[in-house]
C-alpha cells in the first residue's frame, strides 16, 4: 500500500496582532490536531482493503513490444522454456471448444463505443479500452489458457439473459443485472463504484428505455457487488424502494478485513497488479473480470433481510432465495426466478475456480460448506433454463446448467477430500500442493481451471483450515527469520558470485522455481545487490508469463516490477471511502486502535480516554492497562485523563483527511476536556502503519 501524506492547511487569516497573540496557542492546537489526526488516520489504514490505482504513466506504456526485446519497464522477453511450457498446456486443453465464446456473446444488444468512465474531475475510474490489445492468439508472454479467459472477459456490453433479465458486463470487475419489475428496474449487484454503476444504468436506460430503480438486491458482502449503490440515484433513494440482502450483510460489508486491512491492502496490490502496465507483459485480467474499479464507494442499508431459504415477491417478480453464507462470502445468497426459470448463482459458482484462500490474505473458506451449498442448489429440482452470475457469462439449457453446477461442486470437494487424505498420510502443505492431481473430467473443463484460485494454493488452504501453519517438522517450529537465515545460506554457498552462477545454470534449463529460491536468499541477504535483483526479476518474469492464474501472474510480475523500480509511493484517496466509513460500526475504529498500541512504549502506563460522539449520543471509554487497550460503550468516565467530544462525521472527516486544521480548531463539533498533553501522549503511542512495507526485499 502506498504512503499517505497529510497536507496541513494554514490557519484562518487574521490580523498580525491577533496572529502574534495566538501564535503559541495555535501551535499547541496544531500539535494536538496532528496527533489526533495521525492516530485516527492510522486506524483507517487497518480498515481499508482497496488497492491503489496503477500509476497513470504505467497504464500508457506501449503495448507493441518486440518479442525479443526488453521493454521500457525492464520486463524481459519470454524464454524458450516459457514458450514451450505454454505451448504444451495449449496442446492439452480443448481450445477447439468455443461454446464459452458463443455464450458470452449470446443475447448481445449494444455496447458503448468507448467504455471508459471518468469522474467530475476527469480522473479515470474504469477503462475497459485499456485491454483492447487482447485479441487473436496468445503472445509468448501470456499463458494461452489465461489469454482465453481474458479474451472472454473482454466481451462487454448490454445483454439479454432471458425475457425480462438483462446484464451489463465489462463495466467493472463484476456484472450488474437488471430485472424488469412492475414499476421499474430491480438492480442486482450495482458494481464497485458510484461512477461505474451510474454509467451502466444510464446505458441501460438509453438503450431499453427510461425506467426508475424500484429495488436493489445485494447478493453478498464483497464491495464489487454493492459499492456502486449510490450511483443508481441522483439523490437519496425513496424510502419505498426495497433493498434486499442476506442476513449479516451490513456487518460483514462494513467490517471485513478490519484488523489486517493494512497488510491485506499492500498484498492486494500484488494480487491485482495495480502497478503493472496493461499490456502483454503486464496485467491482462483478474480471472473474475478485468480489474476492480476505483472511484466513489458507497453502501445502502438493507430494509429487507433474508435470514433463511425463503420466497418473496419483489416489485411483482417472484424470487426464491437460497442462503449460502460461509461459502464464497460470509453473507451471501443465490436466487431462482421461477417465472423466468433462471438461476442466479451470485458468486457461489463462476466460470473459473475460485479461492479457498485469497492471495491478498484472509481467513480460509470452508470447501465442504461451499461444495454442499452448490449441491443444495443442484438438488433443488428446479426447471432451470438459464444460469447467470455475478461474474462472467450465462449458461443456457437445463442439462448444461446441471453439468456446470456438478463440476463446480466437485471441484471444491475433490480438492478438499484429496488434501485431507494426504494430510492424514503426513504430507506437508507444499507436498500436497505438488502431488494433487485433478481428474481429467474437471481439469479439461475451462470453468474449473485456476484463473483466480488454483489447485495448489486451495489445497494448502484446506491444510491450513484443519491443521494451521505448523507442518509438524520441528525445524519449522522456531526457524531463523528470513534475513538471518539468508545471510548464513549465502555464506555457506560461497558468496554472491557462486549463487548467481548456480542460478543462471538453473535458468538455462528452465528450473525457474529453484532459481528463484536460490537468488532470493541473496536478495534478502544483500538487498542492494543490483545483479541479484535484476536476475530475480527476470526469473519472476518467466514464472508470471507461465502462470494460468491471473493473480499468480500479477504477483510474480509485481515482484519483478518492484525489484526493478522499488515499492509504491502514491497513496489511496481516502475520501472515496467516506460513505462506507459513515456506515461502519464505531467499534471497528476502537478495536483497530487497540491493535496499533506499541506495546513496549506503554509498559507500565495507564490511561483512560472518553471519545464522546455528540451527534450519536454515544460515549466510548478506552482504558489502557497492562499495555492492552480495551473499549466499552459506557457513560463518560469521571477518571478519564481526557475527553474528546466530537461529531461522528467530523471524526470520519479527520480520518480521511477531509477536515483540516481550520475546520477542526474552529469547529463547534470538537471539544477537548482534561489533559491535552495526555491526549497527545496517548495518540503518539499508536503505530501509524504506512502500508508500504517491502515484500520482495527486507
Amino acid at each position: 500500500m502506498p504512503t499517505f501524506q497529510f497536507i496541513q492547511r494554514e490557519p484562518c487569516q487574521q490580523s498580525k496582532l491577533n496572529h502574534d497573540h495566538h501564535h503559541h496557542q495555535n501551535r499547541n492546537h496544531n500539535k494536538i490536531y496532528n496527533s489526533i489526526k495521525l492516530g485516527l488516520f492510522g486506524t483507517l489504514t487497518t480498515i481499508l482493503l482497496t488497492g491503489c490505482q496503477p500509476d497513470p504513466d504505467l497504464s500508457k506504456v506501449a503495448t507493441e513490444v518486440k518479442a525479443t526485446e526488453v521493454d521500457a519497464l525492464g520486463f524481459t522477453p519470454a524464454s524458450e522454456h516459457t514458450i514451450a511450457a505454454n505451448q504444451a498446456l495449449r496442446s492439452r486443453l480443448p481450445f477447439d471448444d468455443v461454446q464459452d465464446f458463443e455464450d458470452a456473446k449470446r443475447g448481445f444488444i449494444a455496447s458503448m463505443p468507448e467504455l471508459k468512465v471518468v469522474d467530475d474531475t476527469g480522473k479515470v475510474i474504469w477503462d475497459r479500452t485499456a485491454y483492447d490489445f487482447i485479441e487473436g492468439e496468445a503472445p509468448a508472454s501470456v499463458n494461452p489458457s489465461l489469454w482465453r479467459q481474458a479474451s472472454l472477459n473482454n466481451i462487454d456490453g448490454l445483454f439479454e439473459v432471458t425475457q425480462g433479465v438483462y446484464q451489463l458486463r465489462g463495466f467493472d470487475l463484476a456484472n450488474m443485472t437488471a430485472i424488469v419489475g412492475d414499476s421499474g428496474w430491480i438492480i442486482v449487484d450495482p458494481l464497485t463504484t458510484a461512477e461505474t454503476a451510474k454509467t451502466a444504468l444510464n446505458f441501460l436506460n438509453q438503450t431499453l428505455g427510461e425506467r426508475p430503480v424500484s429495488a436493489i438486491v445485494f447478493t453478498h458482502s464483497h464491495m464489487d457487488h454493492f459499492g456502486g449503490a449510490l450511483g443508481l440515484f441522483e439523490q437519496a433513494p425513496d424510502e419505498g424502494i426495497d433493498i434486499i440482502a442476506p442476513a449479516g450483510f451490513m456487518h460483514e460489508a462494513t467490517s471485513e478485513n478490519v484488523m489486517a486491512g493494512t497488510a491485506m491492502s499492500r498484498r492486494a496490490m500484488y494480487m491485482y497488479g495495480k502497478q503493472l502496465p496493461r499490456n502483454s507483459r503486464g496485467h491482462i485480467d483478474s480471472g473474475l473480470g478485468k480489474e476492480p474499479a476505483f472511484g466513489e464507494f458507497g453502501i445502502l442499508s438493507p430494509n429487507v433481510v433474508v435470514e433463511h431459504d425463503s420466497a418473496m415477491e419483489i416489485d411483482g417478480v417472484p424470487f426464491e432465495f437460497q442462503i449460502v453464507s460461509g461459502s464464497e462470502a460470509p453473507a451471501e445468497f443465490t436466487f431462482y426466478l421461477p417465472e423466468q426459470q433462471a438461476y442466479c448463482g451470485a458468486e457461489l459458482v463462476s466460470k473459473n475456480m475460485h479461492n479457498l484462500y485469497t492471495l491478498r490474505g484472509a481467513k480460509v473458506r470452508d470447501a465442504l460448506v461451499w461444495s454442499r451449498a452448490i449441491d443444495d442448489a443442484l438438488n433443488a429440482q428446479r426447471d432451470t433454463k438459464v444460469y447467470f452470475g455475478s461474474h462472467h457469462w450465462p449458461i443456457w439449457g437445463q442439462a448444461e446448467v446441471n453439468e456446470f453446477l456438478q463440476k463446480q461442486r466437485d471441484t471444491y470437494k475433490y480438492i478438499h477430500d484429496q488434501s485431507v487424505r494426504m494430510l492424514n498420510a503426513g504430507l506437508t502443505p507444499a507436498e500436497i500442493a505438488e502431488q494433487i492431481q485433478m481428474p481429467p473430467s474437471l481439469s479439461n473443463t475451462f470453468a474449473s481451471r485456476g484463473y483466480y484460485g488454483t489447485v495448489k494454493h486451495n489445497a494448502k488452504a484446506v491444510y491450513q483450515a484443519y491443521l494451521g501453519w505448523y507442518d509438524a517438522n520441528p525445524v519449522n517450529l522456531d526457524p531463523l527469520p528470513a534475513t538471518a537465515s539468508a545471510v548464513k545460506y549465502v555464506e555457506l554457498m560461497g558468496g554472491a558470485d557462486k549463487i548467481i552462477t548456480a542460478a543462471n545454470k538453473a535458468v538455462a534449463t528452465g528450473e525457474y522455481r529453484w532459481a528463484a529460491e536460490l537468488v532470493n536468499h541473496l536478495v534478502v541477504a544483500e538487498p542492494e545487490h543490483k545483479q541479484a535483483k535484476a536476475l530475480l526479476a527476470s526469473i519472476y518474469d518467466q514464472l508470471g508469463y507461465q502462470a494460468e492464474s491471473a493473480p499468480w501472474r500479477d504477483v510474480y510480475l509485481s515482484a519483478a516490477y518492484e525489484l526493478r523500480h522499488g515499492s509504491p509511493e502514491v497513496g489511496i484517496d481516502l475520501a472515496s471511502m467516506k460513505q462506507i466509513l459513515l456506515q461502519s460500526p464505531v467499534e471497528n475504529f476502537m478495536q483497530s486502535m487497540a491493535s496499533r498500541v506499541i506495546g513496549p512504549e506503554v509498559f507500565g502506563e495507564e490511561f483512560i480516554l472518553n471519545i464522546n460522539f455528540t451527534d450519536l449520543d454515544k460515549n466510548y471509554v478506552l482504558e489502557l492497562k497492562n499495555s492492552v487497550l480495551h473499549h466499552k460503550l459506557a457513560p463518560k468516565s469521571a477518571n478519564a485523563n481526557a475527553t474528546l467530544n466530537i461529531s461522528h462525521e467530523l471524526f470520519v472527516d479527520l480520518i480521511i483527511g477531509k477536515a483540516g486544521v481550520k475546520e477542526v480548531l474552529f469547529s463547534d463539533e470538537l471539544e477537548i476536556e482534561g489533559s491535552k498533553l495526555d491526549l497527545v501522549s496517548f495518540f503518539s503511542s499508536l503505530d501509524k502503519p504506512k502500508g508500504v512495507f517491502n515484500i520482495v526485499t527486507p
